[in-house]
């Protein structure tokens, strides 16, 4: 778990050193962002969903993630503008607040916390999760909120039908009863590899914790819901299901309590909503939830 945080905290703070360098240019973090968004996810989408085992009894667990980033449209849309909240702000919350970083904090933290018992679920809420929100209702609605002029179903079904994230997980669940070359396999665990590093470098590069103090109630907003009432309900929720195993319920709950998720925050500045709110949340959130949710998982206890 300690490598895990420390790869988060020395990427991220490369980046913010990177741009005091000055050998970076004001746009360079748009270069990283595509590369995360149409390279680095894609491959780590084509190989993880094509290696995923379904087990029924966890759609429960899998379920999560839908819930959470459907509930995250009427409640920031409705608090949102009572803090003055402009539209594409209430859609960089949506986004980051909507969906947690479940696999390169989740996964990590679940194996620590949980053991190898926990594991398989933390991954099942991850892949059947928050992958396929990001790479379909989130991916939809980042499209619809950042474009210029309201687009038609048929155009916002092309943006997402050939959003790179979207193509991998078709083709991945389309060749699940094929096995990838070795060869293949190898090139997209190096290059999925590269997600969180870049990732979190990008943030880097965009974080500007100067305007802590000015985006504070947007971020308290954000936070709040993410990192406090999101895991609260999901206890009441899941506490109140019958013959759940206690282990779903704890990886289920861990990962409900994740923080922002880098890859959202990267669509939002992808489209022009908000994005330094919306590394702002990642910024802060990601290690805030270092504590949280260890705290949030005694309440499955």
């Amino acid at each position: 778990m300690g490598n895990v945080i420390g790869l988060l905290g020395v990427c991220m703070v490369l980046g913010v050193l990177a741009r005091h360098s000055g050998k970076f240019s004001a746009g360079a973090a748009g270069a990283f962002n595509t590369f995360v968004l149409y390279v680095a996810l894609p491959a780590l989408v084509l190989r993880a969903m094509h290696r995923l085992e379904f087990v029924p009894e966890l759609l429960v667990a899998a379920a999560v993630p839908w819930l959470y980033y459907l509930g995250a449209g009427p409640f920031f849309r409705l608090l949102g503008p009572r803090l003055g909240l402009s539209r594409p702000s209430v859609m960089a919350l949506v986004l980051t607040a909507g969906l947690g970083n479940t696999a390169f904090v989740g996964l990590p933290m679940a194996e620590a916390l949980l053991g190898p018992t926990g594991l398989p679920v933390a991954v099942v809420v991850d892949q059947l999760g928050s992958f396929l929100v990001l790479s379909s209702l989130a991916t939809l609605a980042a499209a619809r909120a950042g474009a210029e002029t309201p687009l038609s179903a048929r155009q916002l079904a092309r943006k997402v039908a050939t959003f790179p994230p979207f193509l991998a997980l078709v083709v991945a669940l389309a060749t699940r009863p094929l096995a990838y070359p070795l060869w293949l396999d190898g090139v997209l665990e190096r290059l999925g590899s590269l997600l969180t590093p870049l990732a979190l470098f990008s943030i880097g590069l965009q974080l500007r914790l100067s305007g802590v103090r000015h985006r504070l109630p947007a971020l308290a907003l954000g936070l709040s819901y993410k990192l406090l009432l999101v895991p609260a309900l999901t206890a009441l929720g899941l506490l109140a299901l019958p013959d759940l195993s206690p282990v779903v319920v704890q990886a289920a709950l861990l990962q409900a309590a994740m923080g922002p998720m880098v890859s959202a925050a990267i669509l939002a500045a992808e489209h022009d909503l908000d994005p330094d709110l919306a590394v702002l949340m990642v910024g802060v959130g990601v290690p805030l939830s270092f504590a949280t949710a260890p705290l949030m998982l005694l309440l499955a206890r």
